[in-house]
């Protein structure tokens, strides 16, 4: 999430989401016994979400061979002092897909700019402002071709798309706008959706496509842990959710709720107030999307909850291609 954006999510996380649902409060009553004894509360624990063994093998019977990451990593230099790197070598994805880089090509660690494991490389950043939004994209295999944005001068100049070509599937990194405090860039984001949503359309016509990145939408009251207060928060806001939704009515599937339709708890963004994460209050905000001609490959679409470097979480894509 751009900084601004990110402040004012957590501004109205904190302020709706945590009274309510703050565990550890310490609630004093009388004692049965009588002389004012006080009796404390046992702290609930927190509701968790457990991310099951991979699935390795799609449901037409093909062995995965394509392993695909993605991570919001708020800040690229940060993220490399927090040892993100280490955790990438042990996933070992084929593609390394990177959002909210907020640095541009020319001052990139040396410790990722010289990945052997990754040769080829691309990075999108902001023309206009330094240290805001931007993207990447490591692959180990070349792609037959990339392209930088959507088309559209309005948007592109932010930093915000890296498409990659394959043999038989388009690859998308997407870094979608927020809303902002106040929702003062609603208009825009909602416009922002529309103009994507044909660039995807587009696309698909060719060949079929993966989608992933920090897409900043919760798309159904499962993936957020206080819908209810939210319904006025970006990110939540109904205008938001029917772009999704209109996106999925393209032909669009989220692959992690096409496997779990029903498990709850599964975010991927926590704001760093008020012990969030710890608490499990948090956001599905990072998704993988498939042309429906891909669900035959699907393996799996895993949410790694559990690993620290970033204010998201990492998820992975595994495909029998």
């Amino acid at each position: 999430m751009p900084k601004r954006a990110k402040k004012q999510l957590e501004e109205e996380t904190v302020s709706v989401e945590c009274p309510e649902q703050d565990g550890n409060e310490q609630v004093a009553k009388k004692s049965k016994k009588g002389g004012g004894a006080k009796a404390t509360k046992e702290p609930e624990d927190p509701p968790t979400y457990e991310d099951p063994p991979d699935k390795l093998t799609s449901a037409s019977g093909k062995k995965c061979n394509l392993k695909i990451t993605s991570w919001n990593v708020d800040g690229l230099r940060a993220w490399v002092k927090k040892n993100g790197l280490d955790w990438v070598r042990q996933e070992d994805p084929d593609i390394l897909c990177l959002q909210e880089t907020k640095c541009a090509e020319k001052v990139l660690p040396s410790e990722i700019k010289d990945m052997p494991e990754y040769p080829h490389k691309y990075w999108a950043c902001s023309d206009d402002k330094e240290g805001y939004s931007g993207v990447a994209m490591l692959c180990k295999d070349m792609p037959l071709h990339v392209s930088y944005g959507i088309g559209v001068e309005e948007h592109d100049k932010e930093g915000r798309i890296i498409t990659a070509e394959f043999k038989d599937y388009f690859l998308v990194a997407a870094y979608v706008p927020n809303s902002g405090r106040g929702l003062v860039r609603l208009d825009y984001r909602q416009k922002w959706d529309g103009d994507f949503r044909a660039y995807l359309k587009g696309l698909d016509k060719q060949k079929p496509l993966v989608l992933c990145g920090d897409l900043n939408v919760a798309h159904q009251e499962i993936d957020l842990k206080n819908p209810k207060t939210n319904k006025k928060t970006a990110g939540f806001t109904p205008q938001e959710r029917e772009g999704f939704g209109s996106l999925l009515g393209e032909g669009f599937v989220d692959s992690f709720r096409h496997l779990y339709p029903d498990v709850p708890y599964a975010y991927t963004f926590w704001t760093y107030m008020m012990n969030a994460r710890g608490k499990n209050v948090g956001w599905r905000l990072d998704y993988f999307l498939l042309s429906r001609a891909l669900l035959p490959q699907l393996c799996d679409s895993k949410i790694r909850s559990t690993i620290m470097g970033s204010d998201h979480c990492p998820i992975t894509l595994c495909m029998a291609m």
